[in-house]
């Protein structure tokens, strides 16, 4: 058996969020099967920047609109693709987006379901490490913003280097 080869991949996703009656809720989506929630997010096409990637991937994969109001950070794992003895390191780049519009029945094959839960519920149903990591950041930004009775307003978003 040959070694597996080594490749990197660099993705961009985010958290969509909408407030209605004072609640707060962040969309889901659902893959493999039902099995996993996590993030929407996609690979950076050559000749884009992580912010088109992320929103041109959440519209995508839930089928809403949304515009990008702060860079949440970025996670980086390993995963094996068995079927072409490929190791990948993978970084994936999230942003913060208020919803604009659109309807989570126009989401893609490659996704389940879209469902809106509230920050906490969504911390309990997110499959990944990092996804957790990533939403909890969202929701101190969230908390803050609210605390201060502020509406969270875009920020000059800092454009990540794809690896």
């Amino acid at each position: 058996m040959r070694p597996a080869s080594l490749k990197r991949q660099t993705s961009a996703g985010g958290i969509i969020f909408k407030s209605e009656g004072g609640e707060l809720s962040v969309a889901l989506v659902t893959v493999k099967a039902g099995a996993v929630w996590t993030l929407p997010k996609g690979l950076i096409e050559k000749g884009e920047k992580p912010e088109e990637t992320a929103v041109r991937e959440v519209r995508e994969e839930t089928g809403l609109e949304a515009r990008i109001v702060d860079f949440l950070g970025s996670v980086s794992y390993w995963y094996f693709m068995r079927n072409e003895n490929t190791k990948y390191r993978k970084t994936v780049y999230y942003y913060l987006m208020e919803f604009q519009g659109g309807s989570s029945e126009d989401h893609d094959r490659e996704v389940n379901e879209v469902a809106w839960f509230s920050v906490g519920d969504a911390l309990k149903l997110l499959t990944y490490r990092g996804d957790i990591e990533i939403m909890a950041r969202a929701n101190d930004l969230l908390q803050d913003a609210r605390k201060s009775g502020d509406r969270i307003q875009e920020s000059e978003v800092r454009s990540q280097n794809s690896e």
